[in-house]
C-alpha cells in the first residue's frame, strides 16, 4: 500500500488534540469506551471531529469523491426519480438532504427541480457541521437566483413539525458511528478501544449489552447459522431509531438512500470474518483505523437488509432497491448526458461527461458498490426503480 503524504505541523497538532480528548474520555469511562463511541469522537468531535473541522474532505484535494463531486449527472437524475412524489404531496412539499457535502448535490439537484417544474417550497439541508454548512451556504448564494436561494435553509436537527416531500442521504448511514462486535465461545461481545501509553489506541473486547447481543442473535437467526467464534463485523441496532429520528414528523412521501454496502447475507459473509470498517486519507486506504484521529474517514459499509428492515418498521412501505447505475440508468442518466453533451463546449468537454457516466456506472466503479433504496407512505414513487430490482437479494 503506498505510504500516506506527510502530514504538517498544523495538522499533526490538530490530531493530537483530538487524540487527548479521545484519550481523557478513556481514561474516565474506566479504562476503554465502545469502539462507536471513538468513531463518534474521530468524526463529529465539535471543532475537531473530521467531518467537524475545516479540512477539505470532498474531491481530488480531499480525502474521497462523491458521486455529486463528480458533475451534475447524478443529482439531476435523483431529480427526476423524485418528482413524482413532490408534484404529489404539492405545493407545500419539502426536500430534506442529509449531509449536503460541499453543497454540489443540492446545487445541481434544485436547478434541475426548477426546470422540470418539480422545486419544493423549501430544500433544507441537515448539515451537523458547520464548516460545511457555511461552503454549502457559500456556493448556493453564489450559483442560485436570489428566489430560488430563499427557499434553502439548514436544519439543526430533524423537521419535529409535520411536514408532506422527499428525504434523501447520499452516503450518510456508511458514517453513522457502529458498534463492532465478535464472538468468543459462542457469546457476543462488543468491540472497545482502549489506550495504552506506548502502543496508544488499542482494541480490547468487553461483554456486549443487551441491545447488541440480541441484535447479533437476531442476525444469526435470519442466516440461520451462529457466527463463528473471532468473526468481527460492525452492527447498527441504533439503526431504526436514527431513521425514525431523522424523519420526524414526515407524513405523505418518499425516503431515498444512496450507499455502498451489501445484502446481510454478503455483508456477514464468512469470508469478510472482520468486517468491512476502513479508513481513508487523501484518497488512499490507511490500514490503521486508530492513525490520524480527526484527519481520516472513518467509514463502514451498509447492510441493506437492515436499511430495509428499519424502514419498514418505521412504517413505510419499501419500494426497490437496485444498483446505482440501474438507479441511474432508470431515471434519465441517457437523456441527461445527450443533453449536456450537446450543450458541451467541445470533444473535452463531451469526453468529461462520458467519464463521469463510467465512474457512475460501471461495476469496478461506483455502479455496482453502489446502491439505491427507496420506501414511501401515502405517495407512489413512480418508476424509479423498475429498472435492476435486486430486492430478492435482501
Amino acid at each position: 500500500m503506498p505510504a500516506s503524504p506527510p502530514l504538517d505541523p498544523d495538522a499533526i497538532e490538530h490530531s493530537e488534540r483530538l487524540r487527548g480528548v479521545i484519550r481523557d474520555q478513556i481514561l474516565q469511562a474506566g479504562g476503554a469506551i465502545p469502539f462507536s463511541r471513538f468513531m463518534e469522537l474521530a468524526l463529529y468531535a465539535p471543532g475537531l471531529g473530521y467531518y467537524s473541522a475545516g479540512a477539505t474532505k470532498f474531491g481530488a484535494a480531499g480525502d474521497f469523491v462523491t458521486a455529486p463531486e463528480l458533475g451534475s449527472l447524478f443529482a439531476e437524475c435523483v431529480a427526476e426519480a423524485v418528482s413524482p412524489v413532490l408534484r404529489q404531496v404539492g405545493e407545500d412539499a419539502v426536500f430534506v438532504e442529509v449531509g449536503g457535502g460541499s453543497g454540489a448535490f443540492a446545487e445541481a439537484a434544485i436547478k434541475r427541480l426548477m426546470a422540470i417544474d418539480a422545486m419544493p417550497a423549501r430544500y433544507a439541508i441537515l448539515e451537523p457541521s458547520a464548516d460545511l454548512r457555511q461552503r454549502q451556504r457559500e456556493r448556493l448564494q453564489q450559483r442560485l437566483t436570489p428566489p430560488v436561494f430563499d427557499r434553502v435553509d439548514w436544519l439543526d436537527g430533524p423537521v419535529n413539525e409535520r411536514w408532506d416531500g422527499v428525504l434523501f442521504a447520499n452516503e450518510v448511514i456508511d458514517a453513522l458511528p457502529t458498534p463492532r462486535f465478535t464472538l468468543r465461545e459462542g457469546e457476543v461481545f462488543e468491540e472497545h478501544v482502549a489506550f495504552d501509553a506506548h502502543a496508544g489506541f488499542v482494541r480490547t473486547d468487553r461483554p456486549a449489552d443487551a441491545l447488541l447481543a440480541a441484535a447479533v442473535r437476531h442476525v444469526e437467526r435470519q442466516r440461520e447459522a451462529p457466527f463463528a467464534d473471532g468473526y468481527r463485523s460492525e452492527l447498527l441496532p441504533q439503526l431504526p431509531y436514527w431513521l425514525q429520528a431523522v424523519v420526524g414528523g414526515l407524513d405523505a412521501g418518499a425516503l431515498l438512500f444512496v450507499d455502498y454496502g451489501h445484502p446481510r447475507s454478503e455483508f456477514y459473509s464468512p469470508a469478510r470474518n472482520d468486517g468491512t470498517l476502513r479508513a481513508f486519507h487523501r484518497h488512499q486506504l490507511v490500514d490503521d483505523i486508530y492513525a490520524r484521529v480527526g484527519l481520516q474517514d472513518l467509514t463502514a459499509s451498509v447492510d441493506f437488509t437492515a436499511l430495509a428492515e428499519a424502514g419498514t418498521h418505521a412504517g413505510f412501505d419499501f419500494v426497490g432497491y437496485c444498483s446505482q447505475a440501474s438507479f441511474l440508468i432508470g431515471n434519465g442518466l441517457e437523456q441527461r448526458l445527450a443533453e449536456q453533451e450537446a450543450r458541451a463546449a467541445d470533444e473535452i468537454a463531451r469526453y468529461g461527461l462520458r467519464q463521469q457516466v463510467k465512474r457512475l456506472t460501471l461495476p469496478d466503479a461506483m455502479g455496482e458498490r453502489f446502491q439505491a433504496m427507496g420506501f414511501a407512505r401515502d405517495v407512489e414513487f413512480g418508476t424509479a426503480f423498475l429498472a435492476g430490482d435486486l430486492s430478492f437479494r435482501l
